[in-house]
């Protein structure tokens, strides 16, 4: 594990992040330990720059956090069997699980090559199945859910803080559950916003004995069953890209909160997309920069770099004079560096306020931009995940 930028320092004042379910920057205090979750990958294809720059942003948030004197404990799961998967699976005629395995190995490999923390955790969605069988019997004994077509349901008008997370109208849920698989035309359901918690499986896709039918998982279920089966019923700290607001984390915290009966996740955070030819990148428009391809040609902390020179909530464009520039600010940095081991604490302090004002990176890069002059910049750039022999 990378060692921290300095011994743990007593903060002058709280942290402060956005919570996109407060819609406002507010302190961010949590205990000495930082129960955290993060949206892990669909593992049918490699790791592109968006995702980097998710797991970067949540990276650096532990960097700082654990700087602060805070042990954090990050879970991030592994979406190993859902429509996405199993599509990929078919097209290519292997084992669905066989299709995780490799990506996985390729996805670790280029968050190894970042230097990202370990998780402390990362669980797989099949190793959930009895937990989520258990929950969402739990969704059913309490009257949020209802069985149809061989598949369960969750019913949103039983729970009248529906909205909680991302505070869309129903046009604009409507319009998302489509995009993103919650196939709101589906004969079965109520309300067209309803969301599946188990779904009756195709014949040639896995399924699951269980007591509504065999079948398999929805997609939401899995990451409310991993993330209170690892770190309890309420989260400090619930992560993912923008794209995960609606459904996937409004559907999560529905059904996990009508199960415990208290606050799902006290704190809620989303990185930005980063958007490639005026389109968000994505694996269905096809639109990607693969880490692994970058890595061939650019120092891997070039790569990081080029990601914490944007804020997390910023949506920014890639263009072909990204990396150069990255490459470049390392090249600078590092040469720094050479010059002169002893740190600069001003630096440092300076660094550490940009990260508890929401997470500011880019006030952080300029801070150490403007100080490589004088060296001893070491401790400053670890912090951002940027170790300078």
């Amino acid at each position: 594990m990378p060692p921290s930028p300095s011994p743990a320092v007593s903060p002058s004042g709280p942290m402060r992040l956005y919570d996109t379910a407060r819609q406002a920057v507010v302190p961010f205090e949590p205990g000495p330990v930082v129960a955290m979750y993060t949206c892990g990958i669909t593992p049918y294809d490699a790791t592109h720059l968006g995702h980097a720059a998710t797991y970067v942003a949540y990276d650096v948030l532990q960097r700082r956090l654990r700087d602060r004197g805070h042990e954090t404990r990050c879970v991030r799961n592994i979406t190993d069997v859902d429509d996405d998967i199993l599509r990929k699976a078919r097209e290519i005629g292997v084992h669905y699980l066989d299709l995780a395995a490799a990506e996985t190995a390729r996805f670790d490999s280029d968050m190894e090559a970042l230097d990202m923390l370990p998780c402390w955790s990362e669980p797989r969605a099949t190793s959930a199945i009895a937990d989520i069988r258990k929950m969402i019997g739990l969704v059913l004994d309490r009257g949020y859910a209802y069985q149809a077509g061989g598949s369960v349901y969750f019913d949103i008008s039983a729970f009248d803080r529906f909205g909680q997370v991302s505070h869309f109208d129903q046009d604009t849920m409507l319009a998302l559950a489509a995009e993103h698989g919650g196939n709101p035309d589906d004969p079965n359901k109520r309300n067209p916003l309803d969301f599946v918690l188990w779904q009756k499986s195709a014949p040639d896709e896995p399924a699951w004995d269980s007591k509504w039918g065999p079948g398999r998982p929805g997609w939401h279920i899995e990451c409310s069953a991993l993330a209170m089966r690892e770190l309890g019923d309420t989260v400090d700290l619930h992560g993912g890209g923008s794209d995960l607001i609606y459904p996937h984390h409004e559907c999560e915290a529905a059904q996990s909160e009508v199960v415990t009966g208290k606050q799902f996740v006290r704190h809620w955070m989303h990185q930005a997309m980063v958007r490639m030819d005026g389109a968000k990148m994505s694996k269905s428009l096809g639109n990607l920069v693969f880490v692994s391809d970058l890595l061939k040609e650019y120092d891997p902390r070039a790569i990081r770099l080029a990601i914490v020179a944007h804020h997390y909530r910023d949506s920014w464009e890639w263009d072909d004079s990204v990396m150069p520039a990255a490459a470049e600010r390392l090249e600078a940095w590092q040469a720094a560096a050479d010059g002169s081991s002893d740190p600069v604490p001003a630096v440092l302090d300076q660094v550490r306020a940009c990260l508890d004002n929401d997470l500011d990176t880019p006030s952080a890069v300029a801070a150490i931009d403007d100080a490589a002059s004088a060296g001893g910049i070491q401790p400053a750039a670890a912090l951002l995940g940027v170790r300078l022999s």
